[in-house]
């Protein structure tokens, strides 16, 4: 089965499509948006994006299928960072 398109709206303002099961960083840098790492490896917790308000940790997630075909991404703020 092929993988589907998703439309992402992320926090500049700007939306960009990308395949389900794509690397976040991936879909992030291809739509010019800087989502902060650290570690890579998911452990630090630096990268950490809400989707569609549930907090990921892009350095080690993927893009999700969504039934409405849209995805939004907010940067997670992390006071300790």
């Amino acid at each position: 089965m092929a993988a589907s398109p998703v439309t992402i709206r992320w926090p500049n303002g700007h939306t960009s499509q990308c395949l389900v099961g794509c690397d976040w960083l991936l879909a992030a840098q291809t739509a010019g948006v800087t989502i902060p790492t650290g570690c890579l490896g998911g452990s630090c917790g630096a990268c950490e994006i809400e989707v569609n308000g549930q907090v990921v940790r892009a350095c080690i997630a993927t893009v999700p299928a969504s039934r409405s075909g849209a995805l939004s991404v907010e940067l997670a703020s992390d006071p300790y960072w």
